[in-house]
């Protein structure tokens, strides 16, 4: 009766820390999938360890791997180069800052929200899976 009870008692420990390693597993997050998200004045072509941004007259890396939390919610780190119109000349570089991408997702629709450098200014951004950015580029 006592290896009885006592195998009865491992039987339930075992499967409490399963669960318990599935729930915090599951809260960790989930990789976003690889895909486009477009809205006006911005288009992501997100990859699979890394994503791509497009601006009106910037663009921008985030590094990877693109996570969600539980509730469709992310902060991820990454560049962004502003753009100007007419040529490019020689000598000059591109003026990459490091940027943070902030958000949600909740179903098709991405909130995101731009954060560049140390500055307290943002940027709002909507966009929907699968559609096309609309962008008006610098010229």
């Amino acid at each position: 009766m006592y290896l009885q009870r006592r195998s009865s008692v491992l039987l339930v420990i075992g499967l409490l820390l399963v669960g318990f390693m599935v729930s915090a597993g599951s809260q960790k997050g989930k990789r976003l999938a690889a895909g486009l998200w477009g809205g006006p004045h911005v288009f992501i072509d997100v990859g699979s360890q890394s994503a791509k941004v497009e601006y009106d007259c910037a663009h921008g890396v985030i590094d990877g791997p693109l996570v969600v939390d539980s509730e469709g919610k992310f902060e991820w780190r990454g560049t962004f180069t502003p753009e100007r119109g007419g040529p490019v000349r020689q000598g000059d570089s591109a003026r990459e800052q490091p940027a943070t991408y902030s958000g949600e997702i909740n179903g098709s629709t991405m909130t995101l929200q731009l954060k560049i450098g140390d500055s307290d200014d943002t940027e709002n951004f909507t966009l929907e899976k699968d559609k096309p950015g609309k962008l008006v580029k610098c010229k």
